[in-house]
């Protein structure tokens, strides 16, 4: 099995960008942490992030032939990326919407996700655990 762990807008600046909220791990250690528990799970990880709208839509369109499932942290996105939706409903593969922080306990504009209706579901609220969950239901379900 083989999971794209896709991160969006500004979480390349996780360790300094607000860690009351999302916490002091960088990227690059929140990724060497998602590794190391898929590795335990038998599941091959792949790693990407950008700010670039366009370019998450390419990653989610390229996973469909080399990915069993994505998990996807859209960051901003999140909230009105109706390009980025329409990607994850053409690939054909699962996908599950991640958030590190609770997204119900934050300001109002937060609380809409326009991705999730097609996601298998959403996780938000367990910091990197939120990661974590997602690996967890694709080891158990594909």
């Amino acid at each position: 099995m083989k999971i794209l762990i896709l991160n969006g807008a500004n979480l390349n600046m996780l360790g300094v960008r607000e860690p009351g909220i999302y916490g002091k791990l960088t990227l690059e250690e929140l990724n060497r942490e998602i590794l190391a528990y898929a590795q335990n799970l038998n599941i091959t990880a792949g790693f990407v992030q950008s700010n670039i709208e366009g370019e998450i839509i390419n990653y989610i369109h390229s996973a469909q032939n080399e990915y069993t499932g994505i998990i996807l942290n859209a960051g901003a996105f999140t909230h009105y990326s109706y390009a980025i939706r329409d990607a994850v409903s053409s690939v054909g593969i699962p996908v599950i919407e991640v958030h590190l922080s609770n997204l119900h306990a934050r300001e109002e504009f937060r609380h809409k996700s326009v991705i999730a209706e097609v996601c298998v579901g959403v996780i938000s609220g367990f910091g990197k655990y939120s990661y974590i969950l997602a690996l967890e239901y694709f080891k158990m379900n594909y």
